[in-house]
């Protein structure tokens, strides 16, 4: 079969199943079977699959159409410009994170930790894949960068992830449950989660694919979605010093109610993505 026309069939065959961005899909499914980039798709759309490329696209066309994500397919998904491995141990990273990154970044360069450190000491709790450690280690080279995770299944991945982007020397992972298993004593600059933050009771909002394929650890958080951010904020307190910063992602509506759990932090404040919805809560220690 023509690689032209496996793509056309796996397409239609996505649109049949109600998969979203059936081309994308397509088109990423066969990059990854062909080891190719977009351009050789369309260079050599008269190109013959062998029998093996085609049994392997039309399996992964397969797992797709079935529900099951394309970044664990192809074991790779995209987050502040680095190529990190996946798995079903760890959640795929969003784009919505990356608001954790910009903003942690935005108050580094506005001198928010401690002059006296060559840089600033950070630990990123539940770091699932190390997406959020591993995008500020390649923006901060002098910073001190932990993460943290319950799941040791998840930090094999970030470590994986570590090792590839050649930062293991300078990001450190570690079993704990939130900040449990780390030394809390007000020796860090910053504390930045991506929690679970998502109620049972609204888990019929949550996609199906969420649901059915990707770590409920790192989704669900109690009846309200809020177990693991309760328990996180004392313990980021006990973490920083004063003037250091806790900051969280959070769901579209919970700004109110993270900001009342922040009582007797200061420059306590919500921060919109792009659509301008609430997406990560700040806080100074005082």
């Amino acid at each position: 079969m023509q690689l032209r026309q496996a793509l056309t069939d796996a397409v239609r065959r996505l649109e049949d199943e109600d998969v979203g961005s059936p081309r994308m899909n397509g088109e990423m499914l066969l990059m990854f079977t062909l080891d190719c980039d977009r351009a050789h798709l369309y260079a050599h759309s008269e190109r013959e699959l062998t029998a093996e490329e085609q049994s392997r696209y039309e399996d992964a066309i397969a797992l797709r159409a079935s529900g099951y994500p394309a970044q664990y397919i192809t074991g790779h998904q995209e987050f502040w410009g680095l190529d990190l491995i996946v798995s079903p141990a760890v959640l795929i990273p969003r784009p919505e994170t990356e608001h954790v990154v910009e903003t942690t970044l935005d108050l580094v360069r506005a001198g928010a930790c401690r002059q006296a450190n060559p840089g600033p000491k950070m630990i990123d709790v539940g770091t699932g894949s190390g997406a959020i450690a591993l995008a500020l280690a390649t923006e901060l080279p002098a910073a001190e960068i932990y993460g943290v995770d319950l799941s040791r299944e998840a930090l094999e991945v970030a470590k994986a992830n570590a090792a590839r982007l050649q930062l293991e020397d300078r990001v450190h992972f570690l079993v704990s449950d939130v900040l449990e298993g780390v030394p809390r004593d007000g020796s860090f600059d910053f504390v930045l989660s991506n929690p679970p933050y998502v109620g049972f009771h609204e888990a019929d909002k949550v996609q199906a694919v969420v649901k059915k394929y990707e770590p409920k650890m790192a989704v669900f958080a109690g009846e309200h979605g809020l177990d693991i951010i309760r328990r996180l904020i004392p313990q980021a307190y006990e973490a920083l010093h004063a003037g250091g910063y806790l900051v969280f992602e959070i769901g579209y509506t919970m700004a109110p109610v993270a900001t009342e759990l922040l009582a007797g932090w200061i420059d306590v404040r919500a921060v919109p993505d792009l659509a301008e919805i609430p997406r990560v809560m700040v806080a100074m220690r005082p």
